[in-house]
């Protein structure tokens, strides 16, 4: 009797889990068909913006005039939906981050509406926390609506997994993101039974990008071979010093924010900070517009096309462009632009000093930007690693990761709360 009461105790958290298979599935489906629809649509209202009309009008596609009628003219367009569509695009993007909430219905159609002007016309953001955002409101509503049995808290869960998932197009990130967040919390049941239903919703929403887009973010750069002790101390330093970069970003952000908060009015708001934007722009060349993986794949594929002082330039725009844009009430995401600074750091490094291979310059930039401005230590080391796709070098950035985390522990976010302070 004893023996048959403990396998009925083991049965219950599978008995449990089978049926969240179903709904993580159509989330994570649903959440990868959303994020490639908006994309693809922001991909052809861009190719209108940037290169037909210019071409029609017979102005350069990226000149300094276009670049700044552009992205005055997309702070001009989300600033209207700002203003006159239905729930004003969500709340302050400034004070949410990957965590999204869960917004009402009747604001995700203007929140997609103005990511997608977003996209299009160039500030240097990425779709990341508006499409998770959206997912998370779609799946809580109709979910709840659906199968209300099951706890609102997994929809959101699901919701955001999924999403993580479609991104990366790999559900790994979107396991070591849950196994982040999970940490330090009282999780009832073995930690995998708390992860089971996310994981399927993150490899659900992978699939379908994988299958859809064919998506990579291996940069092809030439291969890193056997780690020497030269290589250690490289990315030490250069994972060290883009963390202290973007951590100069992290503490000028509720200044910035503020200063644009001034103008109160997003009529006034978003048109200045699109006008802020197409300077820099102009200033920066057009690799440093829009959310940045294109751009740093095409700065990857030469890496010797560049001299030091133009990847500093590169640099210091896009890292500024990412600043500006996110505190100006841009909806939209900070880890794809934080990878181009990261990796244009990196590759910044490698040409003043040739001996440091490109794959380790921009893993070891990308590792240290990402921390500083996520705060997301397994979502920095995975997508820095990604990138260069070199096994040998995952031991020394596992450990570049320890002084670099020492210098953003405790310090003040990228993220901001309602009364414009910045959250620790």
């Amino acid at each position: 009797m004893a023996q048959d009461t403990a396998r009925q105790a083991a049965a219950t958290p599978a008995r449990a889990l089978l049926p969240q298979i179903l709904p993580a599935l159509v989330v994570g489906v649903g959440a990868s068909l959303l994020l490639l629809g908006v994309s693809a649509a922001a991909e052809a209202l861009q190719h209108v913006l940037w290169r037909n009309l210019p071409d029609a009008l017979g102005i350069g596609r990226y000149s300094v005039l276009w670049t700044i009628v552009m992205l005055t003219a997309t702070g001009v367009a989300v600033g209207l939906v700002i203003w006159k569509v239905a729930g004003h695009a969500g709340p302050d993007p400034a004070t949410t981050g990957l965590d999204a909430p869960v917004l009402p219905p009747a604001v995700l159609p203007g929140l997609l509406l103005a990511t997608a002007l977003m996209l299009a016309g160039g500030p240097s953001l990425g779709p990341e926390n508006p499409i998770i955002a959206v997912n998370v409101g779609l799946a809580f509503w109709l979910g709840r609506r659906l199968l209300p049995r099951l706890p609102g808290g997994l929809w959101v869960a699901l919701a955001e997994a999924a999403t993580i998932g479609a991104l990366f197009g790999t559900p790994v990130a979107a396991a070591l993101l849950i196994s982040e967040a999970l940490a330090g919390r009282q999780l009832k049941g073995a930690l995998w039974d708390n992860v089971f239903a996310p994981l399927v919703a993150a490899a659900a929403g992978a699939v379908t990008t994988t299958l859809v887009a064919h998506p990579t973010f291996d940069l092809h750069l030439p291969p890193f071979g056997h780690p020497g002790w030269g290589d250690l101390l490289a990315v030490l330093v250069i994972a060290a010093a883009a963390a202290l970069l973007g951590m100069c970003a992290v503490r000028a952000f509720p200044y910035v924010h503020g200063a644009f908060a001034r103008l109160r009015h997003p009529m006034l708001v978003l048109p200045v900070g699109g006008l802020v934007l197409g300077l820099l722009g102009a200033l920066g060349g057009h690799l440093t517009l829009f959310k940045g993986l294109e751009e740093v794949e095409e700065i990857a594929a030469d890496p010797d096309g560049w001299s030091a002082g133009e990847f500093a330039t590169m640099t210091v725009v896009k890292l500024a462009a990412l600043l500006v844009a996110a505190s100006c009430g841009f909806r939209g995401g900070r880890i794809f632009p934080a990878v181009f600074v990261g990796a244009a750091f990196g590759l910044c490094a490698h040409a003043l000093v040739p001996g440091v291979p490109p794959a380790l310059g921009v893993a070891a930039g990308v590792l240290g930007m990402l921390l500083a401005i996520t705060r997301q230590g397994w979502v920095s080391l995975f997508t820095a690693a990604v990138l260069v796709a070199s096994p040998a070098i995952i031991a020394l950035l596992c450990i570049a990761s320890l002084p670099a985390w020492l210098l953003v522990t405790g310090r003040p976010q990228m993220r901001l709360r309602a009364d414009g302070t910045p959250v620790r």
